[in-house]
């Protein structure tokens, strides 16, 4: 008998950024080989990476990113794992898979190995609930439902535009809390996926994170980050702020919890310090920013909110620290870059405002 196609095998890729050989790709193997992987090569584009036998992917580095996008390319972080969104730019799928280089297969709490990308799928696949919290969370999962009180107009939920997904072993820790907890790991397998309420914002992590390209791709933007910029390890959170706040005007779901993957490897906490440092102060006022971002009627596609979001950032945040005006710039570059190589694949996503 042929072996059963993998899930959504044509219309998924699997973005990775990465400055090292691709060893850990060989542990993945029985769940990534079927599909079609796109390596965003970091830093020095002479040195050469190596990937594994057997599998399908195209590889961009600097050099490659310059040429595409000629005088664009100030958009794409280098020296930073923000690169990894030149990859969201230049897929043709529907779907994209990001996980890092130091994220290994983990073993659920009976000792299987957990098909991250398997699980990403399930919860993309399936709508969200925004507008009301089931108490039992994912509704559509076997064993389980919508709850009694829960209105059924709302049941058929809405489209989801992203599942974040979380980690075993080394928790994803800002530099304070890794200073102040060395030693701490996260052993705790919680066997949730819940849909992130309307209004309400959260810490997205780039690491393990999958999503619809063409409800959400262009909002996907990590930001100016690494070289050059007085600011690094934001570039996740600042797509995941926008990301947020268009899902929520559009009417689509973010989703988190399952699945876990094995974060293998702690980031020096000191250099995560210098990076952060300026975010830690600058965050408690780009929070009240997005909490108080209203997005207007006519921005009914997510080009248009993110214009919208650019301005905002200028007009309004600008005044913090000169980056921000950068940032806002950037903003309007990466979406014109976006549009320019997604002629067709402008994206229209409609739902309840």
């Amino acid at each position: 008998m042929a072996a059963p196609t993998p899930p959504l095998k044509d219309e998924l890729d699997i973005v990775i950024p990465t400055i090292r050989n691709l060893d850990f790709l060989e542990m993945w193997r029985p769940f990534f080989q079927p599909y079609h992987l796109i390596i965003v090569q970091d830093g020095d584009p002479s040195k050469t990476i190596k990937v594994p036998e057997g599998f399908d992917y195209e590889l961009y580095n600097r050099n490659d990113i310059n040429r595409i996008l000629g005088p664009k390319a100030s958009c794409i972080s280098f020296k930073d794992s923000a690169c990894r969104c030149f990859g969201y730019m230049v897929s043709k799928k529907k779907y994209i898979y990001t996980i890092d280089d130091d994220c290994f297969v983990a073993n659920n709490p009976s000792g299987e190995k957990i098909n991250a990308l398997e699980q990403h799928i399930k919860n993309i696949l399936c709508p969200s609930t925004p507008y009301f919290f089931n108490t039992l969370y994912e509704p559509y999962r076997e064993g389980a439902d919508f709850v009694r009180g829960y209105p059924f107009s709302l049941r058929e939920g809405v489209p989801t535009a992203v599942s974040h997904g979380l980690w075993l072993n080394i928790p994803d820790y800002d530099a304070p809390t890794q200073l102040v907890k060395p030693l701490e790991r996260n052993t705790r397998y919680v066997d949730a996926i819940l849909t992130i309420p309307k209004g309400t914002l959260f810490p997205m992590c780039g690491m393990n994170l999958a999503f619809d390209r063409d409800l959400i791709g262009p909002a996907m933007y990590f930001g100016l980050m690494g070289d050059g910029q007085p600011i690094g390890r934001y570039d996740d959170m600042w797509a995941g702020w926008c990301c947020k706040v268009i899902c929520d005007h559009l009417g689509l779901g973010i989703k988190t919890g399952l699945p876990y993957i094995y974060h293998s490897k702690a980031s020096n906490p000191f250099v995560n310090l210098r990076k952060e440092y300026k975010g830690i102060f600058w965050q408690e006022d780009i929070i009240p920013f997005f909490q108080n971002l209203v997005l207007p009627k006519e921005a009914t596609t997510v080009q248009k909110c993110y214009i919208v979001l650019a301005k905002q950032v200028k007009e309004k945040l600008s005044k913090i620290d000169p980056y921000f005006d950068k940032l806002a710039d950037a903003m309007v570059t990466w979406i014109e870059a976006w549009d320019e190589l997604n002629p067709a694949g402008a994206s229209q996503a409609n739902g309840k405002a």
